[in-house]
């Protein structure tokens, strides 16, 4: 019956493309079965590669070509944003790529920090380039960021550069407020 089957389902096509049914022996058949429960049956010689072998690990970042290039783009920023004049279409769209680069880069875990108009404390890892007295202050303020603050996963990789501003303190040593 199941001869008649598999003759009925080839007559379905043309006589072209009818596959013909191989004309095996019963030793070629036998033998074929035992290579196939071998294959099935054999162990690999490898071991199984473990998850760690499969895929190499990138390498560390360079944290500080990372610093320097992101410094850069911080710069650039800076530069478009305080030209003080109306900006042309050229600058926008230059603000607007930077901005997405910044934005990316955020993305991937290296942040940027600007100081500007951020109180000071001596406990802050900052490095101060100068003290400058100010009779507009109040508190010891950051005035002017050099270098930013650059974090990658959270961890600090490159200290930032700032002007601190203090308030200018009474000649005669008296406190005004007094």
């Amino acid at each position: 019956m199941t001869r008649l089957r598999e003759e009925l389902r080839q007559r379905r096509h043309h006589r072209e493309f009818r596959i013909p049914l191989p004309m095996w022996t019963d030793g070629q058949r036998a033998r074929l079965e035992d290579l196939l429960t071998a294959v099935r049956d054999a162990k690999p010689d490898e071991k199984e590669p473990t998850p760690d072998e499969k895929e190499p690990t990138p390498a560390e970042p360079d944290k500080k070509a990372l610093a320097t290039a992101v410094t850069n783009l911080w710069r650039a920023q800076r530069k478009l944003a305080t030209t003080g004049e109306r900006p042309s279409p050229r600058d926008r769209q230059a603000s607007r790529y930077l901005r997405t680069s910044s934005e990316a880069l955020a993305d991937a875990g290296l942040i940027v920090q600007d100081h500007d108009g951020d109180a000071f404390n001596a406990g802050r890892e900052l490095e101060v380039l100068v003290y400058q007295e100010s009779p507009a202050l109040t508190a010891e303020t950051v005035i002017e960021t050099v270098r930013p603050s650059v974090y990658l996963h959270g961890r600090l990789i490159q200290m930032g550069q700032v002007i601190v501003g203090t308030p200018t303190q009474p000649v005669d040593g008296r406190n005004d407020h007094a």
